[in-house]
């Protein structure tokens, strides 16, 4: 059977990353190679051995993934629809194309040089060859070795800002990236001046030319036609690819295509144009932490009209919708392209970072989950607040805060937000929900225990102590990230968050500084004499809610 479409965009992916990796581990050992010129212009040499010795055998294979690889980016150059790009895509686009004119020389000068005529390219030859007998090479060499280290890395970073264990060692790799070309630099130069003092004799070009057997003129002057050739028939491609797209777009005009999106805004596209490109082209902000290579799920869109006239996914974005269940509508825009009119609505936000999108769960985007939630409140503070002077409130208002934010953080909680004088946790976001209930008992026994020292530390400023009430209930809440940037904040939603206020507010009633629901009782297996039992009418349902009253949180037992 035939590879399908999808089957084939995966070979492309795949032939694109292996040979991009390829590239990248000879242009790095190339370097660490420069580099040793620090040292000696004999250990450059004796560096060069080894690099030889496992890439000259290699040579084919390398010429074919260069061949495959550069094939592979003209081509996706030809299938985008607009040139619209974040800054780091277009960077890569214009060093992958600025690589091949840059190193055509440099190879016909070694590789196929020594192939030919039998040139031996050591470094000897190169850095003369480069920085005494025709400088301006020497800059040609220094310029390909920055460009295509920094190709190389924007392309390594778009392959692993997707793995786990990228984030944390993310700043060490950054700092190699930077510290491996400076120091390929810096052996490239200190090696050329060596070369140049051994050339300030006259004789010794005679004595390289016997060693290494440097090419006559005739030869030079066939390589430089072969390099002008090759110089020209890459430029006739390139220029070839944009004629295409120009071709193309004229030949689509008609078949214009309508991206609508809910605050509005109508973007026109050609067929065969993707939803990221659609929202490029009309300036919409999209997140792609992959750069479209559908790596990631960051670029996902609820489409909201037209979802049946769209083509089906391929197998690409079918397995990425899967691995993070997608609901039906939600599609990959870098993967789906539209065949007629529809409107559409990115799920994330553009400003997403791969951390946060990718190794934080569901929660940035939204999900039902168990949790436990605490609402603590302050006794009478307001009534209190208007005798005093605003410095005076903030300041007692935020050393409360403090006390009562370290308490949940050390049981293992999240602090939600401060209402007023009201705090709002939740407890059960990572690890096992089942804990979620004892360490929100074991923050508000944190908390009762904090507010005691508070009052002994401020007995001077404070007419009458501190006094606070906590509700906590554990059940289902709908967990994710609201608001708008720069506003956004993760948050619980749902009746549980509701219940837990109510439990909260009631401890006034009952007369206690900790109110429990039940459930959170009997998940956190506090003593069954612990606290009295009572029954809260909850606002608007019929049936009653069965808590636990606890006059102090500071008798809280400590869990296991």
């Amino acid at each position: 059977m035939p590879p399908t479409t999808g089957h084939w965009g995966r070979i492309i992916a795949v032939t694109r990353l292996t040979t991009g990796l390829i590239l990248f581990l000879y242009v790095l050992t190339h370097n660490l190679n420069h580099a040793l010129g620090l040292v000696s212009l004999a250990a450059m040499e004796a560096g060069r051995l080894v690099f030889l010795g496992f890439w000259r055998p290699l040579e084919p294979i390398l010429l074919l993934a260069a061949l495959l690889h550069l094939s592979i980016g003209l081509r996706a150059l030809y299938r985008r629809k607009s040139l619209r790009m974040p800054r780091l895509e277009a960077s890569q686009l214009v060093l992958g194309l600025s690589a091949p004119p840059l190193i055509i020389l440099h190879i016909l000068g070694t590789a196929v040089a020594h192939a030919l005529y039998g040139v031996d390219d050591r470094y000897a030859y190169v850095l003369w060859a480069a920085w005494t007998a025709a400088p301006i090479n020497g800059v040609l060499q220094s310029s390909a070795l920055v460009v295509t280290w920094i190709h190389g890395c924007i392309g390594l970073s778009y392959w692993l800002r997707v793995k786990a264990w990228f984030p944390p060692w993310r700043p060490w790799l950054g700092a190699l990236a930077l510290l491996i070309p400076v120091l390929a630099l810096l052996g490239f130069v200190a090696g050329a001046r060596e070369v140049a003092a051994l050339a300030a004799d006259p004789n010794w070009p005679a004595i390289l030319d016997a060693k290494i057997n440097l090419p006559a003129q005739d030869q030079v002057a066939f390589l430089d036609e072969v390099g002008d050739w090759l110089l020209l028939g890459f430029a006739a491609i390139v220029a070839g690819v944009f004629a295409g797209r120009g071709v193309r777009a004229l030949a689509t005009r008609r078949r214009a295509i309508t991206v609508s999106y809910p605050n509005g805004k109508r973007v026109v596209i050609q067929p065969g144009t993707s939803l990221l490109e659609a929202s490029r082209i009309g300036g919409i902000p999209h997140a792609s932490v992959c750069g479209g290579r559908s790596r990631c799920s960051t670029c996902r869109v609820r489409v909201i009209e037209g979802v049946d006239l769209l083509p089906p996914p391929q197998e690409e974005e079918d397995r990425v919708l899967a691995r993070i269940h997608a609901p039906p509508g939600v599609r990959l825009a870098c993967q789906t392209r539209p065949t007629a009119p529809v409107t559409i609505q990115p799920l994330l936000s553009p400003e997403i970072t791969a951390p946060k999108a990718l190794f934080r769960g569901d929660l940035s985007q939204g999900k039902e989950q168990e949790v436990a939630i605490l609402f603590a409140d302050l006794r009478g503070f307001t009534s209190m607040a208007e005798r005093r002077l605003p410095y005076d409130v903030v300041f007692l208002l935020n050393q409360y805060f403090r006390l009562m934010g370290e308490a949940i953080l050390a049981a293992g909680g999240h602090v939600d937000k401060f209402i007023g004088d009201g705090v709002m946790a939740v407890f059960g976001l990572k690890g096992r929900p089942e804990l979620a209930s004892a360490q929100a008992l074991d923050a508000a026994r944190r908390m009762a225990t904090a507010l005691e020292i508070f009052n002994v530390q401020h007995r001077a400023e404070l007419k009458a102590p501190f006094r606070i009430g906590i509700g906590i209930h554990f059940g289902p809440a709908i967990v994710g990230e609201m608001g708008f940037p720069p506003a956004l904040s993760l948050t619980a939603i749902g009746d549980t968050v509701n219940t837990a206020s109510r439990l909260e507010t009631a401890t006034k009633e009952e007369n206690c500084q900790l109110l429990i629901s039940e459930i959170v009782a009997h998940g956190a297996e506090l003593p069954v004499d612990m606290g009295r039992r009572c029954e809260i009418i909850l606002r608007g349902r019929e049936q009653t809610l069965i808590a636990i009253a606890i006059d102090d949180a500071a008798t809280v037992p400590v869990s296991a």
